[in-house]
């Protein structure tokens, strides 16, 4: 059974684009170890399957990356996609302030950026909104509305065990197909649930959400969790920091520790690896 994918339809007779997303093992691996609050879990999860709504739409070399930068107990959100969907991402927290459970309550005031790149030319846009609505779908729709003057609708679904987003598009035609078109697959769409994707196929799901409709589904896309440990990025990091400052860190901390919080690995090397790391350049 396909767990973890992007599943691409159009409601042709009323120029209507959608994507679905729904994800349980790949999301697992992104929270393994990182011990997320069920409120932090389920934010990050929301910003997680958001950002693979937008990865699926990249092509080539194109990389999507989610930030949402707040000032209330949640401080960052970061998810990011490859053209290829793999995804990875975070959440930074203030433990001691995780007394509010509604998602602006978790963000506070801040902004949403959504940066496109082009990884192989190193070209990117990037685009900058403030956090106005009390969701993230609301915010993202915010967001759609001033940059794209496009009319869509988001749903966003999330805990520690699976994820699943759902993004209609309303296309310029969709009017003149069926007036009512928009309103009503709208409102079949704001009854999903995340339970009845757990152990359902894509296209089962789809016509059990809209059973009414005629639909076109495409080509269903495979997305992984890719966070890869690799020690030697950053040793080409350390010595680009230089032997005087690297052997002063070592003098003041006995060892040097690397994290890098988006893949939540942990890189240790003691004054034998220094010594040889700086020996061999």
């Amino acid at each position: 059974m396909q767990t973890d994918y992007v599943q691409r339809f159009l409601f042709e007779d009323l120029d209507i684009r959608g994507r679905l997303v729904c994800l349980t093992g790949a999301w697992q691996r992104m929270l393994d170890g990182r011990d997320y609050p069920e409120d932090i879990a389920s934010l990050l999860g929301r910003t997680t399957a958001l950002n693979v709504l937008l990865g699926a739409s990249q092509k080539g070399s194109g990389r999507v990356t989610l930030q949402v930068q707040g000032s209330g107990p949640v401080k960052l959100l970061v998810a990011d996609c490859t053209a290829e969907l793999r995804i990875r991402g975070m959440a930074h927290y203030q433990k001691q302030e995780l007394v509010l459970n509604s998602q602006r309550g978790l963000l506070g005031d801040g902004r949403l950026s959504v940066t496109l790149e082009d990884v192989r030319s190193g070209q990117f846009y990037q685009s900058l909104v403030p956090l106005e609505g009390e969701t993230l779908e609301q915010i993202f729709e915010h967001y759609l509305a001033q940059s794209e003057q496009a009319t869509a609708f988001l749903r966003l679904r999330a805990d520690s065990g699976a994820l699943c987003g759902m993004l209609l598009e309303k296309l310029p035609r969709a009017d003149l197909c069926d007036p009512d078109g928009w309103n009503r697959v709208v409102h079949l769409a704001s009854t999903l649930t995340l339970d009845e994707t757990r152990d359902a196929q894509p296209y089962d799901l789809l016509t059990r959400v809209f059973p009414e409709e005629l639909m076109r589904v495409f080509r269903l896309y495979a997305v992984e969790y890719h966070c890869p440990y690799d020690e030697s990025k950053v040793k080409d990091m350390l010595l680009g920091l230089g032997r005087e400052e690297v052997e002063a860190i070592l003098a003041d901390q006995g060892e040097v520790v690397i994290r890098n919080e988006m893949c939540h690995h942990e890189y240790r090397f003691d004054a034998r690896q220094i010594a040889e790391l700086f020996a061999c350049h």
